[in-house]
């Protein structure tokens, strides 16, 4: 039986999300993409990845209902809309279009839309989002070349996107008095006829307090923090039972690579420490354009497979800024995605089985180039980032897929670290 289906808006809050329940010890399957199989060899957990936090609404909503419909024919339950941590969105959407059209769909009066990963550093309090001490719109965020964030309450970024319509908030004070609280005021907010509610929460607590407030949802929409509360209270019910280990890989080769797109404050710093000890090769966007990917694919061609390598278009803003205007926003983007999946697929042809990847549009290129549909979730390299396992024509094959903010500065030298405690 399937307790909950989740569907997250890329790859690598797909995998945070299965990290973290995974941590809980119930059984987690991730589906990288719409599943096209029937519903078979169900874990407690179903997890559909999907990369629609950046295209338009409607095609969002679209794929997001149709991995519903798998969800509901797998017997789910309960179900998880999970974005990220910083909310990344538009005055368009995507996070308000898909939360109405999956609470429409199956029903739900209401809908709680909570972020925060008090682990990470991401808390929410009077409905305002804050990275470590920063609030969001102070926060590197602001120079995120596809979402750049510029406000950081929540009520007012999600408005926009449900056409105006009112959002709730339930604040810390309510939290603070517990459970009940919590479902008094919903009932308030529901007799005002508010269906969409933000909720602050600045601690674990606090996310442990609203789950247990909203156990009995049929639809949930947040972080992966706030789903990682959930497993504790389907013990109380006795719907799973013990707890499993995370998966560990089977006869890994030594061929390692970082692919890196992502050009958050922390990934910049996460090469810059790795950049000494490792050989390494920066793309760039208008060059990729101008010569294609040729250069490129030699530079890892002469490099033996039993080499760690690392391949990234991490950049700064200023240059991004540049390779957007010359080349346009999406399309400087949709190059430098194009260039690190041919590079994983001849990575992958040289025998390498270890991959980190930096970045969720970039994670969502690289899995979809080496034909990945499904993971087993392995250990926790950091909060929120997992190794992840799956096995192809050549064998099993080690996936890390980084969302771009999280992680020590050391991150990469200690996935590949981890892996080789278990490998």
């Amino acid at each position: 039986m399937t307790i909950l289906g989740a569907i997250a808006d890329d790859f690598t809050g797909a995998t945070d999300l299965a990290g973290l329940l995974a941590r809980s010890g119930v059984s987690v399957s991730l589906r990288l993409g719409l599943p096209s199989e029937p519903a078979d060899g169900l874990a407690d957990v179903e997890v559909i990845a999907l990369k629609c936090r950046t295209i338009p609404a409607a095609e969002a909503v679209a794929q997001s209902r149709r991995a519903l419909d798998w969800l509901r024919h797998s017997g789910a339950r309960q179900f998880y809309w999970k974005y990220c941590s910083t909310f990344d969105s538009t005055p368009a959407g995507n996070i308000g279009p898909v939360a109405e059209a999956l609470a429409a769909a199956l029903g739900a009066d209401q809908v709680i839309y909570c972020p925060a990963f008090p682990e990470n550093g991401r808390r929410v309090f009077m409905g305002n989002l804050f990275v470590g001490h920063q609030p969001l719109a102070e926060s590197p965020m602001k120079d995120h070349p596809l979402t750049p964030m510029t406000d950081s309450d929540l009520t007012r970024l999600l408005a926009p996107q449900l056409d105006g319509a009112p959002v709730g908030l339930i604040d810390w004070p309510t939290l603070a008095r517990g459970p009940a609280s919590v479902r008094t005021e919903l009932e308030i907010l529901a007799a005002r006829e508010i269906r969409h509610i933000v909720s602050d929460a600045v601690s674990d607590h606090d996310l442990e307090t609203l789950a247990r407030a909203c156990r009995d949802m049929v639809l949930l929409s947040g972080g992966s923090a706030f789903a990682a509360t959930l497993p504790p209270l389907w013990r109380e019910a006795g719907l799973t039972g013990a707890a499993l280990p995370p998966a560990v890989p089977q006869d890994l080769g030594s061929g390692a690579i970082v692919l890196s797109g992502s050009c958050s404050a922390m990934t910049r710093a996460q090469v810059a420490a790795l950049r000494p000890h490792i050989a390494h090769l920066k793309l760039d966007p208008l060059t990729l354009a101008r010569d294609g990917t040729g250069a490129a694919r030699d530079w890892l061609a002469n490099h033996p497979a039993n080499q760690p390598v690392m391949i990234y278009a991490t950049a700064e803003p200023a240059e991004v800024r540049h390779a957007q205007s010359a080349l346009g926003t999406a399309h400087a983007g949709e190059i430098v995605e194009a260039c690190l999946a041919q590079l994983a697929q001849d990575a992958r042809a040289e025998g390498r089985a270890r991959f980190v990847v930096a970045g969720g549009e970039t994670s969502g290129a690289v899995a979809h180039a080496l034909g990945v549909r499904r993971l087993m979730i392995g250990p926790e390299i950091a909060p929120g980032v997992p190794w992840t396992f799956a096995e192809d024509a050549q064998g099993p094959l080690a996936l890390a897929l980084k969302s771009g903010n999280f992680g020590a500065e050391s991150f990469f030298s200690d996935a590949f670290a981890a892996l080789d405690r278990i490998a």
